[in-house]
Parts: C-alpha cells; sequence; structure tokens
C-alpha cells in the first residue's frame, strides 16, 4: 500500500500495491504493521457497508464525538465516489478545511479519516458501495454532523443536483 497524507494533518490517501497477471490482480487492502509503521491506529471495532443506488446521492457530513470518537478507513467497492474529509478540530492548522479524493471500485483507492474529521460523499455513478472500518462502534448518543452545503466549508461537490436525506438536510450551520 502506498500511504500520502494530504494537506490536512492525519487524513491519508491510501492506494493499493496491486500484483497483476492474467487472471485479474491481488491486493492487500489493510495490514496492522503497515498502518502501524505511519503511526495509523490499528484497532478495528466496526465494518459497515453503505449502498446508494442514485448517482448524485449526498452522505454526510458525520463524525462522533468523545468518548466514542472514530478513525475511519473508507474504501468505494462499487461504482465511484467523490469522498470528502472535513477538519473540524479547532486546534488544527487546516481547522474548517476540507480535502477531496475519487474513490472507486476500478482505482480502489482508500481515504483514511483520523479523530476530529467530519466525513461525507456524493456519489458520482447509481449503484454506489462503500466499505468502511471504524475504531469504535457506532454511537447514537455522539454522533453528529454539519451540513454538506454550510458555506463556512466551501465544499465544491461535483453534481449540483443533489438528493441528500433528511437527517443530512437538518444539521445546523456550523458555529465555533
Amino acid at each position: 500500500m502506498k500511504f500520502t497524507e494530504t494537506r490536512i494533518p492525519g487524513v491519508f490517501v491510501i492506494e493499493l500495491e496491486r500484483h497483476e497477471d492474467d487472471r485479474g490482480w491481488f491486493a492487500r487492502a489493510w495490514c496492522r504493521e503497515d498502518f502501524a509503521a505511519h503511526g495509523l491506529p490499528t484497532d478495528l471495532a466496526q465494518t459497515n457497508l453503505s449502498h446508494n443506488t442514485q448517482r448524485g446521492t449526498v452522505r454526510g457530513m458525520h463524525f462522533q464525538t468523545a468518548p466514542h470518537a472514530e478513525v475511519k478507513l473508507v474504501r468505494c467497492v462499487a461504482g465511484t465516489v467523490h469522498d470528502v474529509a472535513l477538519d473540524i478540530r479547532p486546534e488544527s492548522p487546516t481547522f474548517k478545511q476540507s480535502v477531496a479524493t475519487e474513490l472507486s471500485a476500478d482505482n480502489g483507492v482508500a481515504m483514511f479519516l483520523p479523530e476530529g474529521i467530519a466525513h461525507g460523499f456524493q456519489t458520482l455513478t447509481d449503484n454506489a458501495t462503500l466499505f468502511y472500518q471504524m475504531s469504535a462502534p457506532y454511537e447514537p448518543k455522539s454522533a453528529r454532523g454539519v451540513r454538506w452545503d454550510d458555506a463556512t466549508f466551501q465544499i465544491k461537490w461535483p453534481i449540483a443536483e443533489a438528493i441528500v436525506g433528511k437527517r443530512d438536510l437538518a444539521f445546523p450551520d456550523f458555529t465555533e
């Protein structure tokens, strides 16, 4: 795996190192030793799938607060998504800034998000499925979010006609 830290401290884009032949390819998608070598947490508590039937679907921007804050490793296993990491750590030099990358079943790229990063995505294809690995189980009392289109963050979404769920539409304006 190739680990590339983004301009947001602790957020990594992780590319697969594929071993290909005439049958296809094989690649490690997670390795405790590789993550530890990059100073990243290696405990996994939960794995989830998110299947999205329509192109343009937005989910996010979600996070969990302490004591249930979580790190996430997100990978797209079907279709293609525009994946966004938003720094909501007040002490961070990149507070209120975001980075985005394209995750797809074809490119095999994953995004690693440390605690204090809100996560969201927009599907670029129909029938996009994301595979999440998290360091903490989902805890509804700690689940939070910021609005996907809050002007404070100036996140650029590739598809203007977004399909957004009621929960995500109900998040309030950001306040520090």
